[in-house]
């Protein structure tokens, strides 16, 4: 059984910074990579930023390259988004993910969701 639970969601002013987090749990040694995806209302749900569990390579959506950054704690079995100059496009569920198959999308397994708001 996989747990993923996110944390650090919230309401933010435009221009502001959140760091959301992760606590995964259960069969953590199989995992490949681990991320985040996103959905905001009336849109599709979409990727956000990933990272390889072993390597700490990272992948990044276009829209938040050079604005999040993805991080994790492979002790701690935690994975991180820092999200900075957060715009009001940003409001979404944010969603994290994992997966253990060899993908720099992880999908495999999902959390419940934290909520960001970004208010102009």
């Amino acid at each position: 059984q996989v747990q993923l639970v996110e944390s650090g969601g919230g309401l933010v002013q435009a221009g502001g910074s959140l760091r959301l987090s992760c606590a995964a749990s259960g069969r953590t040694f199989s995992y490949y990579a681990m991320g985040w995806y996103r959905q905001a209302p009336g849109k599709e749900r979409e990727f956000v930023a990933a990272i390889r569990w072993s390597l700490g390579s990272t992948y990044y959506a276009d829209s938040v390259k050079g604005r999040f950054t993805i991080s994790r704690d492979n002790a701690k079995n935690r994975v991180y988004l820092q999200m900075n100059s957060l715009q009001p496009e940003d409001t979404a569920i944010y969603y994290c993910t994992a997966d253990s198959s060899r993908t720099s999308r992880p999908s495999g397994y999902w959390g419940q969701g934290t909520q960001v708001t970004v208010s102009s």
